[in-house]
């Protein structure tokens, strides 16, 4: 349940949501590329783009063309950034989402617990830790 929360925020988020679709026109439009530069089928052209631009590289596929080789040189160049930025912010996003849960949890806790005074101080000091999560 919390992957699917997870999820659907990071999908209702405008910077993450372009970043998605950005990501996903880069490996479609290797996929189109190698499917016409290389003969290859969609699958297979899908398959390298994503085994290329993740920096996994297996080596069972490689372009033969010299279009295809200086397409995959610059494919690199500009996509990987982009690749690697994308899971890096899924990650942080899931991060996030974590210890939001948690302070969710702690908070409940802690209020149920406490009276209006400490309520207050524990609502400041958690303001504070998540401003400073979400600052890196």
């Amino acid at each position: 349940m919390f992957f699917i929360r997870t999820l659907i925020s990071f999908l209702k988020d405008d910077e993450y949501r372009d970043l998605l679709i950005t990501t996903i026109l880069i490996i479609f439009s290797g996929t189109f590329v190698y499917h016409y530069i290389e003969g290859w089928s969609y699958i297979d052209s899908f398959y390298f783009s994503v085994v290329t631009l993740t920096t996994i590289g297996y080596g069972d596929f490689s372009p033969q063309t010299d279009e295809g080789k200086l397409f995959t040189v610059l494919y690199i160049v500009i996509g990987i950034g982009m690749i690697l930025s994308f899971i890096n912010t899924i990650q942080h996003h899931y991060t996030y989402m974590k210890h939001k849960e948690k302070r969710e949890i702690l908070k409940n806790r802690a209020f149920n617990n406490t009276d209006e005074k400490k309520k207050n101080k524990i609502n400041k000091i958690i303001e504070e830790v998540m401003k400073e999560k979400k600052e890196l």
